[in-house]
């Protein structure tokens, strides 16, 4: 699923583009979120966890969204 699909339409067709993934764009809302809540420098040395836990964060986004959706 993207996060800013791109619809061309010029009246004789429409043509799609893809935008953004749905889970990189939260993910980048909860990197944005964690990097504000908590010092940086914790995880200067490990930076890959801070982004873990990002994606952590976006994959519990996108299962409530199927969950939501189902109801």
């Amino acid at each position: 699923m993207k996060a800013f699909p791109i619809v061309i339409d010029t009246g004789l067709s429409v043509k799609y583009e893809t935008g953004m993934d749905l889970r990189d764009y939260f993910a980048a809302q909860a990197l944005q979120g964690l990097i504000h809540h908590f010092d940086f420098t914790t995880f200067r040395d490990d930076p890959m966890r801070l982004a873990a836990w990002a994606y952590d964060a976006a994959d519990a986004m996108m299962k409530a969204r199927e969950v939501k959706n189902d109801k």
